[in-house]
């Protein structure tokens, strides 16, 4: 009788992007840091054993990445055998008095340390020894798992009262044979063939979403210089309603407000250095969907290019920017993948992708920014106070910025390497007061020179 063909769970095309260029001094980790609060009957032990109960239920977090002979497709999924939650899950104690800082330094550390190829590309650190009680959760996941959205459906799922029922952990699924391989790379290259019209469309469509900052170069400034292996965080909350409400008296979204305030957060710092720009480009990750599963990870991911104005008012910066963004939304979502994420595979298959980074022009800086759930959750018994959002950028980005909404608040991470940029304190501050600057500020004037009731 003959064998069935077994499954093969291919990584997508973005996916393959993360994974081919993930050779900077830093890995391409994403991460999120749980606040718990203290609460009695919940320590370390008990969130441990709450991932514990919960981790086999998501079945990507059980599976390794199996790169195949050449000619046989790209890599792909299958279940470890050999997976022990031991290996992904630790705890330490955070030093000195326990305060935000030192746990937020625990939290880079376990974001910029490389996650073993051999095994699940993911790691849980369990931060105990906090302030007032308090336990911190650091969920750590490779790129090449979960973009941003991915990543939140992953957290969805781990939390008390789960978005996704849970299930009881399947079992182990066979590893596809060689003919399986044979056969899916096959039918893969049947579909691309016959996808080749709307792939056309694609690259018309990420034209757009690159816009103006696609092709131009930023300006030169001290912020850009290679990166090293070293970065700091400090975050910044504000209540995310006013910053909201502040978006829309001046026509425009949450994201290009964020847009405006970090710019001119990094034009304070450039002037005490004595450097003047007109304005600054910023890359935003656009996401080519809304929403995602704990079964459906991965990246599909394009990017947008902004140019912001660092000089002027208030209004007229986000009414700009506010523009901008509204013609480099294409109607469809995440099209710029088409063209870069080709581009980056062929410099990282030749060797020099890090190269290109360390000495590109086109953008200044990165912002990922999340819409994360509106009402507080908690884990293992304990609300959530905070979530913390750390991404990694490369190359020769010398800062870049993480948003996440949660319960009401908006946290905003400043993530810099400190030999190129120290003054992240000074920085963190400098975005608290363009935020608050922004927030109140009034309406654009319509020729009257007043701002509108």
């Amino acid at each position: 009788m003959r064998a069935r063909p077994r499954t093969v769970e291919r990584i997508g095309p973005g996916d393959l992007v993360e994974l081919a260029t993930d050779v900077g001094p830093v890995p391409m980790n994403v991460g999120a840091v749980l606040v718990l609060a203290g609460a009695t009957g919940t320590g370390p032990e008990h969130v441990e054993a709450a991932l514990a109960e919960r981790i086999g239920a998501i079945p990507r977090l059980g599976q390794r990445l199996v790169t195949p002979p050449w000619g046989l497709g790209r890599p792909y999924w299958v279940d470890d055998p050999a997976f022990e939650l031991a290996a992904h899950v630790s705890r330490v104690r955070c030093p000195g008095a326990g305060d935000d800082a030192a746990m937020l330094q625990v939290a880079v550390g376990a974001v910029t340390r490389p996650l073993p190829r051999s095994r699940p590309l993911w790691r849980a650190v369990v931060v105990s020894g906090l302030s007032d009680g308090r336990v911190a959760l650091v969920v750590v996941l490779h790129h090449v798992l979960a973009d941003g959205i991915g990543g939140l459906a992953v957290l969805a799922h781990l939390v008390d009262g789960q978005a996704e029922p849970l299930g009881m952990p399947r079992d182990p699924v066979p590893s596809p044979r060689a003919r399986d391989l044979v056969v899916d790379a096959a039918k893969e290259r049947v579909r691309l063939l016959r996808g080749a019209a709307s792939a056309l469309a694609q690259l018309r469509h990420g034209r757009v979403e690159l816009g103006r900052g696609g092709g131009q170069k930023a300006a030169r400034c001290s912020l850009n210089a290679p990166t090293g292996p070293r970065r700091q965080v400090a975050t910044v909350e504000v209540d995310l309603d006013p910053v909201r409400a502040a978006g829309r008296r001046h026509g425009a979204t949450v994201n290009d407000v964020l847009l405006v305030a970090l710019t001119g957060a990094m034009a304070c710092t450039l002037r005490r250095r004595g450097e003047h720009v007109e304005e600054l480009v910023v890359s935003v990750p656009v996401s080519a969907r809304a929403s995602t599963t704990s079964a459906d990870l991965g990246n599909q991911v394009g990017v947008m290019p902004v140019r912001v104005p660092v000089t002027g008012g208030v209004p007229e910066r986000i009414a700009q920017v506010a523009r901008a963004t509204r013609v480099q939304k294409s109607s469809s979502r995440g099209a710029s993948a088409a063209l870069v994420g080709p581009a980056f595979r062929l410099l990282a298959a030749v060797g020099l992708f890090r190269w290109a980074i360390d000495r590109q022009h086109l953008v200044n800086s990165f912002l990922t920014n999340l819409r994360g759930p509106s009402a507080e959750l908690a884990f293992a018994g304990a609300p959530i106070l905070r979530v913390v959002p750390i991404t990694v950028t490369a190359g020769n980005v010398g800062v870049a910025f993480a948003a996440l909404s949660y319960a009401g608040a908006l946290t905003v991470t400043v993530i810099t390497d400190p030999d190129v940029v120290p003054e992240t304190d000074a920085l963190a501050a400098e975005l608290r007061a363009e935020l608050r600057r922004i927030v109140e500020s009034p309406a654009r004037s319509v020729g009257t020179g007043q701002g509108r009731s």
